[in-house]
């Protein structure tokens, strides 16, 4: 950045009175402290209502908007502006304070410069959108619709990869008339939705997910078992949380959980695979049960172990002895069917 946002608001504020000065610097936090003050305190410092503080501060921006001095850095203005177009045009006010090329404390004054300057619209924050900014209309209106159609097209239990994911956010771009943009636009872009979010792991889904908005040892170790893509022994589920998310997990913990969640399913002595995968809840038995209902007819004893086995990390022994259970009858062919 060629100019300093501290010099410039200096510069900004010198020729205001001294009210309307002091209004502005606390309400922005553009003191030496960094702090900023609510309407309420400033009111009961000069014995005015939160409205007339409100009033003073609209009024010393429409000044400073007017004066010599803002005309005299109307070239970092449009510095400013040119920046942030090549953000994107559109962001969030998180990022964009974050991508601006000035030191942390500075940051309170490169805000002050955007609200101040007139190229620089701000929306508030609403349930689908963050606080954001943006300096061409129709470049907001068509990222917001594009984000829209995006999240309606999500499945909201689907964990999309990361470069996969901006590629469909390219195509609803493209829809609403948007040019091919570079990925780091495109990331800044998705920043901005309140309704799609990126989980630890960099896969993108609905914000609400619980497979995205990761929160507890349960949906560390979906993950865990999703990425890994077969059963695992939950000692194992418990390693890998420690080296993916850098999360304490305890053996004893996680198999805990792993049994009171509905989405792992107990394949064999201490490996569990996910539901989605096809594997059915409970015993042996209710597996046998499950393999003939399915096939709808009697299967000999070594079509019923094979199919058994592809659900279950068990021996074959184990399922000769759960077919002799009650359940089960043989038929006259040597098959097994349910009683």
């Amino acid at each position: 950045m060629s100019f300093s946002p501290r010099a410039i608001t200096k510069d900004l504020l010198a020729g205001l009175p001294e009210r309307v000065r002091n209004i502005l610097v606390g309400r922005y936090g553009l003191g030496k402290s960094g702090e900023r003050r609510t309407l309420e305190a400033i009111g009961k410092e000069y014995n005015i209502t939160r409205e007339r503080v409100r009033q003073i501060e609209g009024h010393g921006l429409a000044l400073l908007r007017s004066s010599a001095a803002y005309k005299a850095h109307k070239k970092d203005i449009d510095a400013l502006e040119q920046m942030v177009a090549g953000l994107g045009g559109v962001i969030a006010e998180h990022t964009l304070l974050e991508a601006l090329p000035v030191p942390p404390t500075d940051r309170s004054h490169a805000y002050f410069l955007l609200v101040v300057g007139e190229p620089f619209k701000y929306q508030k924050e609403d349930d689908s959108f963050e606080r954001r900014w943006h300096v061409d209309a129709d470049a907001m209106e068509k990222v917001q619709t594009a984000l829209h159609a995006l999240h309606n097209a999500v499945d909201p239990d689907n964990l999309i990869p990361e470069e996969e994911f901006l590629e469909q956010f390219g195509t609803c771009l493209t829809t609403v008339g948007m040019k091919k943009q570079p990925r780091d636009v495109l990331s800044r872009w998705l920043a901005i939705s309140k309704q799609l979010a990126r989980n630890p792991l960099g896969e993108w889904g609905h914000a609400d997910s619980p497979h995205v908005r990761v929160k507890s040892m349960r949906d560390l170790a979906y993950l865990t078992l999703k990425r890994h893509g077969s059963p695992m022994h939950f000692t194992e589920v418990a390693k890998a949380i420690e080296k993916l998310f850098k999360r304490p997990a305890h053996p004893a913990t996680c198999h805990n959980e792993l049994i009171k969640d509905s989405r792992f399913v107990l394949v064999g002595r201490g490996l569990y695979a996910l539901k989605e995968w096809g594997y059915n809840p409970g015993v042996v038995k209710d597996v046998i049960r499950s393999v003939l209902e399915r096939e709808g007819k009697p299967l000999s004893r070594e079509e019923i172990i094979d199919r058994v086995k592809r659900e279950r990390y068990v021996k074959d022994a184990t399922i000769i002895v759960n077919l002799q259970d009650g359940t089960f009858r043989r038929t006259s062919d040597g098959k097994y069917a349910l009683k």
